[in-house]
């Protein structure tokens, strides 16, 4: 059987065309099992779509997309535990292998650029693959027979010829297929820096006439082709958002990181701020979107604090616009909240000076849960920017600190003593001044562990509140003596 190899393999490569015989030998069972139930049943049946397009490159698949001749309801009978709930025809089968079976359809009447106005289904394969967005997606395999791993590819629009050079190029009219769906330009770009494919020229007129529709998209999509961009780890962010930013996309999507544009920057490796935080997510790991995220945004508030060269309180500034930035586009809320507080305390500077109870107090303002992001965030920073840490007093000396004093109690919860001890000791009534009294423990006990002994803190509470003490604390917020 005639493989298609994978773009930039050396070798002699045989040109796959519409209808070659191809085998998948190792097809897992579950779509195996599926195609050879449709097909007994009289139906046409096809692996079709990213999973198809996958197996080409020689990946595995992590979905598998299965079209078919049969209606959702008569796929729907064939598979008992399966779901069936839009009215696309796409049927979920249960188990491990997540397999999707659609039915044959062709849509028309993008009103809202996103779902098609009618939604015809039929029994034909190439009118089906006609709807699809770019060719190497627009391939099916059709198996010769019920359970067989040998069958023939259906390539009526060039998807194969474009796997083997490596382009990516729409079906049809690249002015219609980005009409239909605006999400189409950005998964058509995202398509290209995944595989290292060359942009049709056509196809790429295309998406810049097109990028303005981006701004219809609703912000649950925007958010979730961001994650992918952020998650490929085949894809770098500074070449991904390098071509948003010549396509039109990132200042309809992202105007707050496209204004870091043109905003100088004092770094030894030249470039904007626009470079610099597009450099930082470079330097962040993949498997982690959301803190690649905070690469990306950690310096927003530079376009609007610049003055006399320097950017003063731009991390504050910067953690309310990625706050923004974030909600706008739906992100979880404990996401939001990881990514607002890293950027805020992204520009800390340790000084070899701090006392112990100076570190505590900055894990206490950080967060212990906060600090293995900060200093991720601070190690890229310095990649982005070609620094280095200071051998004496530099990160991993602060790290280092860091480790030995995290079991030290850091917030009233850690206390020996809490509310219930001084309603029954000191017969305190609930209400902020308790509060307040906690929190002036808490500050004691940052002083000096040692402290954080039942007995002194009770000691200590009575003699503030029967000594008529005035209870004040210092903002939470706020760093401590670092001397």
């Amino acid at each position: 059987m005639a493989q298609l190899p994978v773009p930039g393999r050396p070798g002699a490569e045989p040109v796959l065309i519409d209808g070659a015989a191809f085998a998948i030998p190792d097809l897992p069972d579950a779509p195996r099992t599926a195609l050879g139930a449709l097909t007994a049943a009289g139906h046409e049946a096809v692996l079709v779509g990213g999973s198809l397009r996958d197996l080409l490159r020689g990946e595995r698949p992590e979905d598998w997309d299965i079209a078919t001749s049969a209606r959702p309801e008569e796929v729907s009978a064939l598979f008992p535990g399966s779901s069936w709930e839009n009215r696309f025809g796409t049927v979920t089968l249960p188990g491990a292998d997540h397999v999707e079976i659609t039915t044959y359809r062709s849509e028309s009447g993008y009103a809202d650029r996103r779902r098609p106005d009618e939604v015809v289904f039929h029994r034909s394969l190439h009118d089906d693959l006609a709807r699809r967005d770019v060719t190497v997606n627009a391939v099916a395999w059709l198996p010769d027979a019920p359970g067989a791993t040998t069958g023939r590819l259906v390539d009526p629009h060039g998807g194969l010829e474009d796997l083997r050079t490596g382009r990516i190029r729409t079906v049809g009219d690249p002015a219609d297929r980005f009409a239909e769906d605006a999400l189409r330009v950005l998964r058509t770009v995202r398509f290209a820096l995944r595989f290292g494919f060359a942009i049709d020229p056509a196809t790429d007129e295309g998406l810049r006439a097109a990028a303005p529709s981006t701004a219809s998209l609703s912000a649950e999509r925007v958010r979730d082709e961001l994650r992918r961009l952020l998650a490929d780890p085949g894809i770098r962010p500074s070449v991904a958002f390098g071509r948003w930013e010549g396509l039109g996309i990132l200042p309809v999507l992202l105007p707050e990181l496209a204004a870091l544009r043109g905003i100088p920057q004092g770094k030894p490796i030249p470039g904007d701020a626009l470079d610099h935080s597009l450099r930082t997510a470079d330097a962040l790991p993949a498997h982690d979107p959301i803190l690649r995220l905070a690469g990306l945004l950690h310096d927003l508030g530079k376009a609007t604090t610049l003055s006399d060269g320097h950017f003063i309180g731009h991390e504050v500034v910067g953690a309310g616009m990625a706050e923004g930035v974030m909600r706008r586009l739906r992100f979880a809320a404990p996401e939001v909240a990881r990514v607002r507080e890293v950027v805020r305390h992204h520009m800390f500077a340790y000084e070899p000076a701090w006392t112990d109870a100076a570190v505590r107090r900055f894990i206490k303002r950080v967060g212990p849960d906060r600090l293995a992001d900060l200093f991720a965030l601070r190690v890229a920073d310095d990649v982005a920017s070609g620094a280095d840490e200071p051998a004496v007093g530099g990160l991993d000396e602060l790290r280092r600190r860091v480790e030995e004093q995290r079991e030290a109690p850091m917030s009233s919860w850690h206390l020996a003593i809490d509310g219930h001890d001084l309603q029954r000791e000191i017969r305190m009534a609930p209400g902020p001044p308790m509060g307040r009294l906690l929190d002036r423990l808490v500050e004691a006990v940052l002083d000096d562990p040692a402290l954080n002994r039942r007995d002194v803190l009770l000691e200590m509470a009575r003699a503030w509140v029967t000594g008529g003490d005035t209870v004040h604390h210092r903002d939470a917020g706020e760093p401590g003596p670092e001397g």
